[in-house]
């Protein structure tokens, strides 16, 4: 089984079978993989979070949810989690004017980049950027609908969600390079993280 590395602040993609599980492996307990899918025969149909939450009911997904695309049909199912099963579905990839709103000069690696730059190594373009499913990303509320951020609260090194795939499709990933907020840990340092593809 080839455990395939998203270096740190950067981005890596993969075509996936309809019925194989990706491993998504949180592999030192504190880093944001922004996680994208795409249907392969049309890339305009990819993993919607605002559809998947019409269908589930939960702000954020759990073992046994089905994660649906733009024209609501399933794309991925959530079929384990180790990780302590904090993630987000509110907040957009990071890009360029993300960084400059944060006071930011200059280039400064992003998610919305990443993606591109992992999707490129298949020779395919993203036609747009979707919200993505920010595994392992603790975005805490209150009562009044207040967001916060925050590292997680209790890191699990190797920690993994276990996705299936309910059709062909290409996954993309990013090992969010975000080190100005405190949403990754070790001092906000982005590291690495893995994932594998297996059959069911």
């Amino acid at each position: 089984m080839e455990r395939i590395e998203i270096p740190a602040r950067r981005g890596k993609a993969a075509f996936v079978t309809a019925g194989q599980v990706v491993t998504v492996i949180n592999t030192h307990g504190e880093q944001v993989v922004d996680t994208w899918a795409f249907s392969r025969a049309d890339l305009s149909e990819f993993m919607s979070n605002e559809h998947t939450r019409a269908h589930s009911l939960h702000l954020v997904p759990r073992p046994g949810d089905v994660l649906r695309t733009n024209r609501r049909r399933p794309i991925l199912t959530l079929i384990e989690d180790t990780s302590g099963g904090i993630h987000d579905t509110l907040i957009a990839a990071c890009d360029r004017y993300r960084y400059a709103f944060l006071g930011h000069e200059g280039h400064h690696d992003n998610c919305t980049d990443n993606l591109f730059a992992g999707m490129a190594e298949l020779g395919l373009t993203p036609p747009e950027v979707p919200s993505p499913l920010n595994l392992f990303m603790n975005i805490p509320w209150d009562a009044d609908g207040t967001l916060g951020f925050a590292a997680p609260p209790r890191p699990v090194p190797g920690g993994h969600v276990r996705l299936r795939a309910e059709m062909d499709l290409v996954i993309a990933f990013s090992a969010c390079p975000q080190d100005i907020l405190p949403i990754n840990g070790k001092a906000g340092r982005p590291v690495e993280a893995h994932f594998t593809v297996t059959s069911a």
